[in-house]
């Protein structure tokens, strides 16, 4: 069951990632982010109402709900910083280039996962890694091809640091889904983004709006939320099946390239796409070697 919540999870996060692009088009990235995170919030309010009424507990075990808080906002700012560098990138960079780099997340989630939760890379996972490291090489040759050098282009970079706290924050989720409810987390930790996001809007970009890319209204922008929420949802419910494996849940979760390649040559009409979808290849071979070597 848990494999399946997985699947869905990529599909809706696939979507997400082309309702992103669409809504970033010549767009301020911190009002687009903000209403996400309102949004967000919104759909899961029912929750939180619970939870205020003491119907929707959330806690497990030994944790309180002091800590259950605390834990859940450590987990809205990981997520937080991640989406911020995400944002930005995506917003300056082809999906077709984002997509594929953020795929090589689960690389990322294995290592951790090895180092923190004792799970250990047999030999068809160490081909999967190492495939996967090749494709960025290929990657990075693809995009020269659009003037965009990996080693110089700081949305790249802000592409990776997403990668990284994206992966930090898969292998947290692991760790606080052994002792909270999957509805308190994504209720809890959208409300405590909404918050952060409203201060970044009152502090950062409301003074010096009319020095930026000015805001416009899409259309694009609640869909962000009905997809993230509905990708989280099923990734937070895999993650609390007891025999779930994070490696593999991460790693299934970033599928979601297939659906955000196939939106970029649909709708956006990115160039370049034989080479990328060669690189994209080595990514899904490499993907599908770790999920045989976690069988």
């Amino acid at each position: 069951m848990w494999l399946a919540l997985a699947f869905l999870s990529a599909a809706l996060l696939g979507l997400y990632d082309t309702a992103k692009k669409t809504s970033l088009k010549d767009n301020a990235v911190i009002p687009v982010l903000f209403l996400n995170t309102v949004f967000s919030t919104l759909i899961f309010s029912p929750f939180i109402i619970s939870s205020l009424a003491g119907q929707g507990g959330a806690p497990s075990g030994e944790t309180g709900l002091l800590q259950a808080h605390l834990l859940t906002f450590a987990k809205s700012c990981i997520v937080l910083t991640s989406w911020l560098f995400g944002y930005f990138g995506l917003k300056h960079l082809p999906i077709t280039i984002v997509g594929p780099i953020n795929a090589t997340r689960p690389v990322l989630v294995l290592l951790g996962a090895m180092l923190l939760f004792g799970e250990r890379l047999n030999g068809w996972q160490w081909g999967g890694v190492v495939l996967a490291m090749a494709s960025l090489l290929l990657l990075s040759r693809s995009g020269k091809k659009e003037n965009i050098d990996f080693a110089r282009n700081k949305w790249v970079w802000l592409i990776a640091a997403a990668a990284l706290t994206g992966a930090c924050s898969g292998l947290y989720d692991k760790y606080i889904m052994r002792m909270l409810d999957a509805t308190f987390v994504q209720g809890w930790y959208n409300f405590y983004q909404m918050l952060l996001m409203g201060l970044m809007m009152l502090l950062l970009w409301l003074p010096n709006r009319r020095k930026s890319t000015p805001f416009h209204w899409s259309w694009a922008i609640p869909l962000i939320s009905v997809f993230i929420s509905a990708a989280d949802f099923a990734y937070l419910s895999a993650l609390r099946q007891p025999d779930s494996m994070i490696s593999v849940v991460s790693l299934v979760r970033r599928s979601s390239v297939i659906v955000s390649f196939l939106c970029g040559a649909l709708i956006f009409r990115e160039r370049n796409l034989k080479a990328k979808a060669l690189d994209l290849a080595f990514i899904l071979v490499g993907m599908l070697l770790i999920w045989i070597g976690s069988r």
